[in-house]
């Protein structure tokens, strides 16, 4: 079953005009940002296939990603940096980067449907849905945004830090990250406040002393 208008419906039934779904990518890799999505759809938008971005492959979710931009009334997409994310936590990063990405809409949205999360410094109304991203058209397709975002922004970084071949696992833990890490310890870009990368450093020094 995929994602529906529902929600964005009723809340324009309560009053609501700009309605913002809102999704973020990448908190469990072990490098590089997390990145948010905010996305205003017109009223009765049709996405064929669209799906929380996990369930897609990545060819769907380019496709998607390139007709959002081009259907959305408006997008914004903000991050949390590595160093951000060891300074605050993940989830409190995550929450930063949907706050940037709400910035960057090009019109402040009066109403926000996000994926089981809330924001308590956004004095908007809004809605917190569990597996939001199944549920809602809006949040799935800045699910969709987001995933794709940072999947580039890792694909720059693989060309920056070959050594670890981010291009293909996107920073998450995976067995070859996890060879590589060892191997070659932690790069600028890895998450120093996440255990293996923790280790990693440790290992590190140790073998120096």
């Amino acid at each position: 079953m995929e994602p529906t208008d529902l929600f964005e419906t009723e809340a324009r039934r309560c009053g609501y005009r700009l309605v913002a779904g809102l999704d973020e990518a990448g908190r469990g890799p072990l490098a590089g940002p997390v990145v948010a999505a905010a996305v205003i759809l017109p009223r009765r938008c049709q996405l064929a296939g669209l799906n929380d971005s996990k369930q897609l492959t990545e060819m769907e979710r380019e496709r998607l990603y390139d007709e959002i931009r081009q259907r959305a009334v408006g997008i914004g997409v903000g991050q949390a940096s590595e160093r951000e994310i060891d300074a605050m936590n993940i989830l409190e990063a995550t929450r930063l980067a949907m706050c940037r990405a709400i910035q960057a809409l090009p019109a402040m949205p009066d109403y926000l449907l996000l994926d089981a999360i809330e924001l308590s410094a956004v004095s908007l109304p809004q809605r917190a849905i569990i597996k939001g991203d199944t549920l809602s058209m809006s949040i799935a397709s800045a699910s969709v945004i987001a995933k794709v975002t940072r999947d580039r922004l890792m694909g720059d970084y693989h060309r920056q830090y070959p050594q670890y071949n981010f291009q293909a696992h996107k920073g998450y833990g995976t067995a070859e990250h996890l060879r590589m890490l060892a191997e070659h310890g932690p790069c600028a870009i890895h998450r120093r406040s996440f255990r293996p990368v923790c280790e990693a450093v440790l290992a590190a020094e140790q073998a120096v002393k």
